[in-house]
């Protein structure tokens, strides 16, 4: 797909996500919009995936693990528009009986998902060993998951790290989604990272660093990194983005990772985002 049919799209994406989150007075903004142009690349550009036809298995296709699934807005959003439920449903966000609720479940059978998650630092685990599965079963489709810096605080990702490298589980790409940002503040002042590509190549990973803001770096780096599955090495992508990508008075700053925005502050929002797919 061309690079201005994926920013079209990831406009529409950043409407949705601050519409569903001003519908209800809750969720997660920032992040979810930090995330957009890298969720439309992986969909609508990248993955090998029929929303007609979506299994739990997930046989002989790719699959996708949201493991910081506080920002399932982006997520449900992504599915809607590519065709996994109806993008009139949206509306039901966090709303009672809802199949859209504030962290993705299974309970409700949304299509698209194949794990619950919010609570931080197991969708690597869940990657890995779905990965692995794969090559077992001589399947070979990718499996690609996401997650925030701020939850690599969490040692499950690591465990799972040393898992993924030591069994050379090579058709695994996870991206970090590096904006520097977590709920109480910079990543750097709650538990600083480090060198995170000199990190994640201690532990026997191939490297890759994208800027998520731009088609061409996504789309590039994603076929590199998907290029050179089969190589023996797990794969992981930093990603460098802005928390609250798109709306000017949700950038450069934590405040707005679990905050909605008020009628006002969505009026302003969606000015500055521009309507292409048709609001929901």
């Amino acid at each position: 797909m061309e690079n201005q049919q994926l920013e079209k799209i990831a406009s529409q994406v950043r409407r949705d996500i601050v519409r569903m989150v001003a519908g209800v007075n809750s969720g997660h903004p920032g992040g979810s919009l930090g995330c957009a142009d890298f969720l439309t690349v992986l969909y609508f550009d990248v993955m090998n995936h029929d929303s007609s036809k979506f299994s739990m298995e997930g046989k002989g296709e790719d699959v996708f693990y949201l493991s910081n699934g506080h920002i399932s807005p982006v997520w449900y959003s992504v599915l809607a528009r590519s065709g996994y439920f109806p993008v009139n449903e949206l509306g039901t966000f966090r709303k009672l009986s809802s199949r859209l609720q504030g962290h993705p479940s299974t309970d409700k059978k949304l299509p698209g998902v194949r794990m619950a998650s919010g609570s931080l630092g197991q969708g690597l685990s869940n990657a890995i060993g779905t990965a692995q599965t794969k090559k077992l079963n001589g399947d070979k489709s990718i499996v690609y998951s996401l997650h925030g810096d701020g939850e690599l605080q969490e040692g499950q990702i690591w465990e799972a790290a040393m898992y993924g490298a030591a069994h050379k589980v090579d058709n695994v790409i996870a991206t970090i989604d590096y904006n520097g940002r977590q709920i109480d503040g910079d990543v750097e002042d709650v538990i600083s990272l480090g060198d995170l590509s000199l990190k994640w190549q201690a532990f026997g990973w191939e490297v890759y660093n994208m800027d998520g803001h731009n088609m061409q770096s996504l789309k590039e780096t994603l076929a590199a990194a998907k290029g050179n599955v089969g190589n023996d090495k797990p794969k992981v992508i930093i990603m460098k983005t802005e928390m609250g990508q798109g709306v000017d008075f949700m950038m450069g700053t934590h405040k707005w990772h679990g905050v909605a925005p008020n009628p006002d502050q969505l009026a302003s929002a969606l000015g500055q985002l521009e309507e292409t797919l048709g609001d929901y």
